[in-house]
């Protein structure tokens, strides 16, 4: 049951992966790794380029996906720090999470974490 789990894992990840990488995801600068250790697999060394993509969600909601050097490092299709499965209510809401989502990560700063003062802050919380 387990190796069933795992092929599954690495499929949908795959499929994710390669339907993100073909459609129009914003790109942002490249910067340096953002730990001495590297991120997800990309050695210290390597420059770090992101990019976001909005996702449909549950119930024409919209979730992100943020990617590192063309790697998802993020799949978030509901609003992050509220209970719940549904995203964010407009394309523009998930779009303001995802490029703040994407700043810190360029600022060296992991994990990423938005909490519920941040996304009262960006304004998407309606």
């Amino acid at each position: 049951m387990r190796c069933v789990f795992t092929i599954l894992s690495i499929l949908c990840f795959s499929v994710i992966t390669i339907t993100a990488c073909n459609s129009g995801a914003v790109v942002s600068e490249d910067v340096p790794a953002a730990t001495a250790n590297g991120l997800n697999g990309i050695p210290p060394s390597e420059k770090l380029t992101t990019a976001y993509k909005i996702i449909p969600s549950l119930n024409g909601t919209f979730g992100y996906d943020v990617f590192v050097n063309g790697r998802v490092l993020i799949h978030q299709p509901n609003r992050p720090g509220l209970p719940g499965n549904e995203g964010f209510k407009t394309e523009e809401q998930a779009t303001t999470v995802a490029e703040f989502v994407s700043k810190k990560i360029r600022n060296n700063e992991m994990p990423p974490t938005v909490m519920l003062e941040d996304l009262k802050m960006l304004g998407v919380l309606k």
